[in-house]
């Protein structure tokens, strides 16, 4: 069994992994968190872009385990917004007007988006994935997945994470909070970006 770290403790994207691994009918992995291993000093997310942190995140935890290192970066690019929050999404509202992080990161864009008319309300969800399976730089895979969509004008469902109930994807009426799991992992950004990284996670699997 091939051990793969996933360097986050978000055990939402773990279960997102695992459904993607038994979809490509992939075995032998045996999957960790950073909550498995000991722990180390996480060095802060300053890249400019989604791939920067993500390889730096997935070789801070290579470095510090030995073990393969899956890291994920992602975020939401408004284009109303120039593209942001991007990097800085899961951060964005620094607090705003409510407790819960991801209800005030989402409520934050509604407001800033509030007189923004619909024909430019344009949006997508971002995600890159990096594995880094040694210290070189031929050991690293990076892949990249988007998933296009509008902005809606108030939150439309109570499942998935993040900016997911006000953001309508692309030739659909639903938010991706109202989304099943599986419909979500066809389309998502994360999804795509995973399955681009099952021909490297079926290669790791083999030892």
């Amino acid at each position: 069994m091939t051990r793969l770290l996933i360097a986050s403790r978000n055990r939402k994207k773990l279960t997102e992994l695992h459904r993607v691994l038994d979809g490509a009918g992939i075995t032998g992995l045996q999957l960790l968190t950073l909550d498995d291993v000991p722990s180390f000093t996480e060095a802060p997310e300053t890249g400019a872009t989604f791939e920067e942190n993500a390889i730096a995140k997935a070789r801070d935890a290579f470095a510090a385990s030995g073990i393969a290192a899956l890291a994920d970066d992602s975020g939401i690019a408004v284009a109303a917004l120039n593209g942001m929050p991007g990097v800085l999404s899961a951060r964005w509202s620094g607090g705003y007007g409510d407790s819960d992080k991801d209800v005030a990161n989402y409520s934050l864009v509604l407001a800033q988006m509030g007189d923004v008319p619909d024909e430019r309300r344009d949006a997508a969800f971002v995600s890159v994935c990096a594995l880094v399976t040694g210290p070189g730089a031929d050991e690293v895979t990076v892949v990249r997945g988007e998933w296009p969509g509008v902005i809606a004008r108030k939150p439309l469902g109570d499942g998935g994470f993040g900016y997911d109930p006000v953001f309508i994807p692309e030739g659909d009426t639903r938010s991706a909070a109202q989304l099943s799991a599986a419909e979500k992992d066809a389309v998502s950004h994360r999804g795509r970006a995973l399955a681009k990284l099952v021909p490297a996670l079926r290669e790791l699997a083999r030892g």
